[in-house]
């Protein structure tokens, strides 16, 4: 059986050489869309076996969860035997994916203009923590540095703590940027036949998403700091809040219609010309917060039940893996077959819902 969705790259070969989560998260991703993912993994096999809890296969159920609907293959690099093999392979391969750090895969003799003199058709996608060149090119890193590199951290969670993010932000947009990447390539090649070598950088990818705050900065040199802007806790009608049994809410009401029905749904219309008061809205973001403190969940229900006003009650994992709204919209199943829950390719085409990836298959 197969969906309309794992047609979309039918036909198509990847090549994974990459590790941990960012690229494995774009492969799986490209497998769900029906690419053949071919995971090439040392003799000793991929690290990420061993890390994390172990699941009914005896390994790790995050290297099961990251690595389903592709197989994978043992290769030994550092002999004639292994390079040969690899050499076969990415000779077949429509993409190469691989988080080496620079230059590790030009010394082992499988460099980008190596390997698309022998394929000219090959995309041949490099991710690194910093890329392929500039400063920090040769650095370690991981998502909390990537963060702190390019002002994000300075700018989230509360005035008082500095606080990493989960899950990690930077791997998991590299992981998006890369899909859109090998697709927008697999576009180009249909037109011209010629692949290409894209240079991914985990940390350059946190830069667009601060679209709003760079253009403010290059407007007035405006710097923004935690819990004094309109997204970050500055803003009364968008930040969360807590009720007295300690339930967390999260307040969503930015434009006036949504702001002005959370007034009435509070019943504090005093509250309703306050929308735009300068940031940070310290006095109101008080009273807001003891309003919310004065009930419990169910008076917050009662309350707000039919207060159409971006309110929501804060689910932790396991809420909101079985909420009515992941149930009815299939975002989360059980994979029997690997005994865990996995999160579903999250788009319906032609009114269907991808299928439960298969298990890794090993070689």
């Amino acid at each position: 059986m197969s969906s309309r969705l794992q047609g979309f790259l039918a036909g198509t070969r990847v090549l994974d050489l990459s590790r941990h989560l960012p690229g494995p998260l774009a492969t799986l991703l490209l497998a769900d869309m029906g690419a053949d993912v071919t995971k090439v993994e040392s003799p000793s096999g991929d690290e990420m076996r061993s890390i994390g809890p172990v699941g009914p296969n005896g390994r790790s159920l995050f290297f099961d969860a990251i690595n389903a609907g592709k197989h994978s293959v043992r290769l030994d690099l550092k002999t004639d035997a292994g390079k040969a093999e690899l050499k076969e392979l990415a000779a077949r391969a429509d993409v190469l994916v691989e988080s080496f750090r620079p230059g590790v895969m030009a010394r082992l003799g499988f460099g980008a203009d190596t390997l698309r003199a022998a394929n000219p058709g090959l995309i041949y996608l490099a991710m690194s923590g910093f890329g392929q060149d500039g400063p920090l090119r040769d650095l370690a890193g991981h998502d909390a540095n990537y963060l702190a590199l390019n002002g994000i951290l300075s700018s989230s969670g509360a005035a008082s703590d500095l606080g990493y993010m989960y899950p990690p932000m930077a791997d998991c947009t590299a992981s998006m940027f890369a899909v859109s990447s090998v697709l927008g390539a697999l576009l180009a090649r249909y037109r011209d036949g010629e692949g290409c070598t894209i240079d991914l950088a985990l940390a350059d990818t946190m830069m667009p998403f601060q679209i709003f705050a760079l253009a403010q900065l290059g407007a007035d040199g405006h710097v923004p700091r935690r819990e004094t802007e309109f997204l970050n806790g500055g803003w009364a009608c968008y930040r969360p809040y807590r009720l007295r049994d300690g339930t967390e809410v999260a307040l969503g009401a930015i434009e006036p219609s949504f702001w002005s029905s959370f007034c009435s749904a509070s019943q504090r219309h005093d509250w309703l010309p306050r929308h735009g008061e300068p940031l940070p809205q310290t006095s109101l973001i008080t009273e807001i917060a003891q309003h919310f403190a004065d009930m419990d969940r169910v008076g917050f229900v009662t309350r707000y039940a039919d207060a159409d006003c971006c309110l929501s009650i804060v689910n932790d994992l396991k809420e909101a893996a079985e909420s009515e709204y992941v149930r009815v919209r299939n975002l989360v199943r059980r994979n029997s077959e690997m005994g865990i829950y996995e999160a579903a390719f999250p788009v319906v085409v032609d009114g269907e819902r991808p299928y439960l990836r298969q298990p890794l298959v090993e070689r």
